[in-house]
C-alpha cells in the first residue's frame, strides 16, 4: 500500500468514527460547526433576492450546496475519494441542519446576532410547525443515508482497480 493511499485510508477511518459521534448526537456541535456558520449565514444574502421564503430558506441551501460544489467538483477530476470527503461533509450538514429543524417550536438555540429563527418562520409559512420534530428526524436520517454512501464510496474509491491508463501514469512516476 502506498503512502497516498493509506492517508486516504487513514482519513475515510477517521471520518468513519468521527461521522458516528456526530450522528449519534449532533446538537453537541462538531469542528465543522465554525465552518458551516458563516457559509449558512451567506446563503441568506445569496437568496435574499428571490423572495422572504427564500432568504430564510437559504441559509440551509448554500449550507448543503457548497459541500455539494466539491462533490461535482472531486467527480469531474474523476477523484472519487476526494469526491467522498466533500459527500462526508454533506451529510454532517444534513445532521447540523436537523438540530434547527428539530428547534424549530421550542427556540432554544442561541442565534447569531439574534433575529427570526429560520425554520420556525419555514416550517410556520407551510403550516408544517407542529411536525418539526418529524422532519427534523428525516433530515437526520437523509444525512445518515448520505454519511454511509460517503463512506462506503470513500473505502470503494480506495480499492477499485486503476484504469489503464491511471496505472501507466502510476508505474511511469
Amino acid at each position: 500500500m502506498n503512502n497516498a493511499r493509506a492517508g486516504r485510508l487513514g482519513l475515510t477511518i477517521l471520518l468513519a468514527i468521527y461521522g458516528f459521534v456526530i450522528l449519534r448526537n449532533p446538537g453537541a456541535g462538531s469542528l465543522m460547526d465554525s465552518v458551516d456558520l458563516p457559509i449558512h449565514e451567506t446563503g441568506h444574502i445569496v437568496f435574499s433576492p428571490f423572495g422572504d421564503f427564500m432568504q430564510f430558506l437559504g441559509g440551509t441551501l448554500f449550507q448543503l450546496i457548497m459541500p455539494a460544489v466539491f462533490v461535482g467538483y472531486f467527480l469531474k477530476r474523476a477523484d472519487k475519494h476526494a469526491a467522498s470527503v466533500a459527500l462526508w461533509w454533506v451529510a454532517q450538514n444534513f445532521w447540523n441542519v436537523s438540530v434547527y429543524v428539530n428547534d424549530a417550536r421550542t427556540q432554544e438555540l442561541d442565534l447569531v446576532g439574534g433575529g427570526e429563527h429560520d425554520w420556525a418562520h419555514l416550517l410556520g409559512q407551510l403550516g408544517w410547525l407542529k411536525q418539526d420534530q418529524r422532519i427534523g428526524q428525516l433530515v437526520w436520517l437523509i444525512g445518515v443515508c448520505v454519511y454511509l454512501v460517503a463512506i462506503v464510496g470513500g473505502y470503494l474509491a480506495l480499492n477499485a482497480t486503476p484504469k489503464p491508463q491511471e496505472a501507466a501514469e502510476a508505474v511511469s512516476t
